[in-house]
């Protein structure tokens, strides 16, 4: 199956493009932000490819980076979510920012895609948050322990602090966990409120 297509943009259509391989037409389905950076009909595009083989059709979605189809490949494997509306959570969300809303449990923010009702968000986020922590965790330096999970414990709660106090709770989880991987895995609560308040006012 494809796994890569570099070709000339032949058409762009609401949901799709026509990439020229070769003198073949290649239809391929993409999400609003690869729609938002293509190149001028005419000109070279080099996309990702998610082959998908049904019954009845061969589906190709392109995404931009590697990363974008490993989303892609992570949000399809949970129950509900089909090609489509992978596609739509990609088309708010890059990468790191998506794993940052599954690593907080954000339902909230994934809530904002097309066709992504609260019950869905919900099981996303709860089905995918180990997942996505532990691809968005930053490279550990030698010896360097490892912060505690900003759900759990003191970080848990500060999260839920900062989001009493008006904040998204992925914005919440991104300054805790930084303020802890700062502060160690040892902070207390308090510190870890009031660094990730600091951060949060920059």
């Amino acid at each position: 199956m494809f796994a890569w297509l570099r070709g000339a943009v032949r058409a762009v259509r609401d949901d799709s493009i026509v990439l020229d391989v070769g003198g073949v037409g290649y239809h391929v389905f993409v999400s609003g932000k690869v729609l938002n950076a293509l190149p001028p009909v005419g000109e070279t595009l080099s996309l990702e490819i998610e082959t998908q083989v049904r019954e009845d059709h061969i589906h190709l979605f392109g995404f931009q980076s590697p990363s974008e189809l490993r989303c892609f490949q992570m949000l399809t494997s949970v129950q509900g979510v089909g090609a489509k509306v992978g596609l739509a959570i990609l088309s708010i969300f890059s990468p790191e920012d998506l794993l940052l809303a599954l690593s907080a449990k954000d339902a909230k923010a994934l809530a904002r895609a097309n066709g992504v009702g609260p019950k869905l968000a919900s099981r996303i986020a709860n089905e995918l948050s180990e997942k996505a922590g532990s691809a968005a965790l930053p490279q550990q330096k030698p010896h360097q322990s490892t912060p505690s999970n900003a759900q759990t414990g003191a970080a848990g709660d500060a999260v839920s602090a900062l989001t009493n106090l008006g904040y998204d709770r992925s914005e919440a989880f991104k300054a805790v966990r930084a303020a802890q991987e700062k502060m160690g895995a040892s902070a207390s609560l308090d510190s870890l409120i009031t660094q990730a308040l600091k951060s949060l006012a920059r």
